[in-house]
């Protein structure tokens, strides 16, 4: 699988990696700000205000469901900025793909309720949270990639970790933000302050797109464009030469994603809808678990580059599928305390595949496929994992509301991830010795 191109990739100084992961992160950290924030209002406005319904069950389905459409569209972001991304430029797609999620979560914040407009409302907040997947379908495989190839091959693990910060950040800055206008009152906060983190979209768009203006071509690319090694269909190609590490790929990044949600976006509603905890407990378990995980995320990414990174992934699979069930056992304790350590102990575990998901995807792919590889695998991924805290919800319900059912799922997901990491380390080694 790997390329000429890809034996004597050209080198970059450490100043360089670390200014080009550093502008990297700080847009994906926005993007994933903007992204979260449907996730976090999908838990405790949208149920209420677009998807109105007698039963808060079918409400919070529903909303969980239009959630779930976002990570349908990804796959259709990553195929066309993933085009894009191997055919012009990583560095003009992504400057497209911050702009538009952008001005969608700006419009989110602007949508008239069911009240106001009645059946349209969830209709088009629905629609919106298509384009806000399309657009970051294409951000993260072309930040990982642009960081990658801008990374000194013995050091990539940790830049490569780097994009991946972004995810608890954005989870720190949606969270926060959300926390705050919380504390205003319930009137005030369903008619106006809930839309207030949307609105702040557009101020972050602009620190965005200063970063990605900044930021230069991969030098990789480049080369591959003098030497005209680009391929004129990549989408295609993956599919048809790679489909098999696009598999590998997706079930790598399952746990990262899927089992994040599924420890915020559904530990929240099943929080404050079935064990009726304080709506600020559960934020704040996300705050302290995301704060955890920037530090899991740096650490693993490290050891990625002595231990490998499929290695890593394994490590946290099994991790996670051991504190599965203790960590509902604590959440159903209803104990503050432990509320917290459980949210914080569950997302650590999980971030440890997370951090090597960049390093381990990349070298999946040769450079002139690299782009669409990285962004369908992880993104396919991401359609699973969007339906996550949806089935997460119908479980419960089937089980009569035992949290066991949910733990078992996590379950699931941790053992498809370390399958995922094993298969992926020791395709990457077959691909070191025929390379070499």
């Amino acid at each position: 699988m790997r390329s000429a191109a890809m034996r004597d990739e050209p080198r970059v100084t450490d100043a360089e990696a670390r200014r080009i992961a550093f502008a990297a992160f700080v847009g994906t950290a926005l993007e994933w700000y903007d992204y979260f924030l449907y996730g976090t209002a999908a838990s405790i406005v949208f149920n209420r205000l677009y998807f109105v319904s007698g039963d808060p069950v079918v409400a919070t389905l529903a909303a969980f469901a239009s959630f779930a459409v976002g990570f349908v569209a990804r796959p259709i972001g990553a195929v066309i900025f993933g085009h894009v991304g191997d055919r012009r430029g990583r560095r003009a797609s992504l400057i497209i793909t911050v702009t538009m999620i952008g001005v969608v979560t700006a419009l989110i914040g602007l949508l008239p309720d069911f009240a106001a407009i009645g059946v349209a409302a969830p209709i088009l907040l629905t629609l919106l949270r298509v384009f806000q997947g399309i657009a970051v379908g294409g951000e993260w495989g072309g930040a990982v990639t642009l960081a990658v190839e801008h990374a000194p091959p013995e050091r990539r693990g940790r830049y490569a970790a780097l994009p991946q910060v972004g995810s608890p950040i954005g989870t720190l800055l949606s969270s926060g933000a959300f926390a705050l206008v919380s504390l205003l009152p319930a009137d005030a906060f369903d008619s106006w302050g809930w839309r207030l983190p949307f609105l702040a979209a557009i101020p972050l768009l602009f620190v965005a797109l200063y970063l990605r203006r900044r930021i230069e071509e991969s030098p990789l690319f480049t080369e591959l464009l003098q030497q005209q090694e680009r391929s004129s269909s990549p989408v295609v190609e993956v599919l048809r030469r790679s489909f098999g590490r696009v598999l590998v790929g997706l079930s790598a990044s399952l746990l990262g994603v899927g089992g994040f949600y599924l420890l915020t976006t559904f530990a929240i509603s099943y929080g404050t809808e079935t064990l009726h905890l304080p709506r600020s407990l559960m934020l704040g378990a996300t705050l302290v678990a995301a704060v955890v995980e920037i530090a899991i995320l740096l650490a693993f990414g490290r050891l990625a580059e002595r231990w490998g990174p499929g290695n890593v992934c394994v490590v946290g699979g099994v991790a996670s599928a051991l504190v599965a069930f203790p960590v509902f056992w604590l959440i159903d304790t209803k104990n503050p305390a432990l509320v917290v350590l459980a949210i914080t102990a569950g997302v650590a575990c999980l971030s440890v595949p997370y951090a090597v998901a960049g390093s381990l995807l990349t070298e999946l792919f040769p450079p002139q496929l690299r782009y669409s590889g990285v962004s369908i695998a992880f993104n396919l991924g991401g359609v699973v994992s969007g339906f996550v805290p949806f089935a997460a919800t119908a479980v419960l319900a089937a089980s009569g509301k035992q949290s066991w059912s949910v733990a078992l799922l996590l379950v699931g997901l941790s053992v498809l991830t370390a399958l995922g990491g094993a298969i992926g380390e020791r395709l990457r080694i077959e691909d070191d010795v025929s390379a070499a």
